[in-house]
């Protein structure tokens, strides 16, 4: 088994172990991982991420929105794309979903 396939198998044990509509902090694979050098392994983690994003099987998030996990700066959360109430393929945990304001005329 290749590193990579170490950390890939981490990231859905992990996301099995949360349990639907969680998600995890890619830094949580990377400690379960690396002990004390966790901090190497994050890139190699982002990677992987979206090596499996590539075929729809994990997505990473920052804010609320879709990223890149290889891209993105600062810290991103990895999900199923169907955790957490979905919309339009992007998780939206139900404290940062928008809802239409009664005052506004929108329902």
């Amino acid at each position: 088994m290749t590193d990579t396939d170490r950390i890939i198998a981490e990231i859905h044990r992990l996301l099995n172990a949360r349990g639907p509509g969680k998600s995890i902090c890619p830094s949580e694979v990377a400690r379960h991982l690396g002990n004390e050098n966790w901090r190497d392994l994050m890139p190699a983690v982002r990677e992987a991420a979206a090596a499996i994003g590539e075929n729809g099987g994990v997505i990473a998030t920052q804010k609320g929105r879709r990223v890149d996990p290889v891209a993105a700066r600062g810290p991103i959360r990895l999900a199923r794309p169907v955790a957490m109430g979905a919309e339009n393929g992007i998780p939206t945990p139900l404290k940062n979903r928008q809802t239409a304001n009664p005052s506004d005329g929108e329902t």
